[in-house]
């Protein structure tokens, strides 16, 4: 059976409410961690008997060897110790219970669910990479990829963290209409009003189209 390398679909996952569990204490757990806190998880509990230097201050920490109960109420699994036996019954309990799990050996006998990309955040715009398993590749061309960022597009994307849910909640806007606004909010014109005029200046346009159309 195909792992997460050969059969990956690309998702973002909301993990700001899902209790997160991540077996292992060491450097690569600080690592996901790390990552998981970037992305807005609230709750990370690591089991482990050892705890990295480097595991952030924000997690909760168990301590012990590694138990099924320890996967009670998880909604999402991280197998990250340096014991291929202990990852192994991580992925099978995380499976037995029907919860996604990412096992961080790399080992290719009892595969997890998913793997995590090399990832580049700036504002609202989140930039992923995978690359057959590789991760310097992917490093390298996440990288090249955040070298060529329109940084234009970035601000407005920051900006749409606002206005986005100002159109969707507007009842006076078609579908249609809706989508044709967010067109508008792509093109150059718009994102120079965004660069003159700022947010409010944005605002302030979305409101008259929105005007024009009700």
């Amino acid at each position: 059976m195909g792992g997460p390398v050969d059969n990956g679909y690309p998702m973002m996952l909301d993990v700001s409410d899902r209790l997160v569990v991540v077996i292992g204490g060491g450097a690569v757990a600080a690592r996901k961690c790390e990552g998981l806190l970037a992305a807005g998880a609230t709750r990370i509990r690591v089991v482990s008997l050892e705890f990295s230097d480097k595991l952030p201050a924000a997690v909760e920490r168990v301590t012990a060897a590694f138990r099924a109960a320890h996967l009670d109420d998880a909604g999402l699994v991280f197998a990250a110790t340096d014991r291929p036996a202990v990852n192994d019954a991580v992925v099978v309990e995380a499976r037995r219970r029907g919860v996604l799990v990412c096992r961080a050996d790399g080992s290719e006998l009892l595969e997890g669910d998913f793997s995590t990309p090399a990832v580049y955040r700036e504002g609202a715009v989140t930039v992923t990479v995978s690359a057959a398993g590789s991760p310097v590749i992917a490093g390298k061309l996440r990288d090249k990829i955040a070298r060529c960022l329109d940084r234009d597009l970035v601000m407005m994307a920051d900006a749409m963290q606002e206005i986005r849910p100002m159109i969707l909640q507007h009842r006076g806007l078609s579908e249609s209409q809706r989508r044709e606004l967010f067109r508008r909010l792509a093109t150059a014109e718009s994102l120079e009003i965004l660069k003159s005029g700022g947010l409010e200046g944005l605002k302030a346009s979305v409101a008259e189209y929105v005007l024009s159309q009700t």
